[in-house]
């Protein structure tokens, strides 16, 4: 019996080479697999006097489904749409941040990144919403006040 279909799934546009953009995420996320992929071809019509063709991927990271649309260049991610990876440790947090930023992705702050297809992510210790949410105003202070000041997120620093 086939998985059961999640509820919502993100759909990510890009340029070109849905494989390469599949493998580039799943080379980041170990865990995670391929689904699916296919190369359509679409046959000269009245719009379009040329043939064409785009392909779909389909992913699960993090136990998490995404379907990826290489069809051209008509839409660019930027921040209004972003994912945040919860990580356990500041190792888990390096690595991720690392990942992500190599290779022509772009750091941001206060733990947000984008990779080198643009997309933006934010790499957070799970400790560290225990520092901004806590019941002692002088740590939470200090966590808010430190966040501002960094990029990649350093536990040591926030606390």
């Amino acid at each position: 019996m086939p998985d059961p279909i999640q509820k919502i799934t993100p759909y990510l546009w890009v340029e070109k080479d849905a494989k390469a953009v599949a493998d580039y995420y799943l080379s980041i996320f170990k865990d995670g697999k391929l689904k699916d992929y296919r190369k359509f071809e679409n046959p000269p019509n009245e719009f379009n006097p040329e043939p064409s063709s785009f392909e779909t991927a389909v992913i699960e990271i993090a136990g998490m489904e995404f379907s990826i649309l290489a069809a051209g260049p008509l839409f660019k991610f930027n921040e209004a749409v972003s994912f945040v990876i919860n990580t356990k440790d500041q190792a888990e947090t390096d690595y991720y941040w690392n990942a992500l930023t190599a290779n022509g992705g772009e750091e941001g702050s206060c733990g947000w990144c984008k990779d080198k297809y643009g997309l933006s992510w934010q790499v957070v210790p799970t400790e560290y919403f225990e520092l901004i949410h806590s019941d002692d105003p002088k740590v939470r202070e200090k966590a808010m006040k430190n966040t501002l000041t960094q990029k990649k997120l350093i536990l040591s620093e926030l606390k």
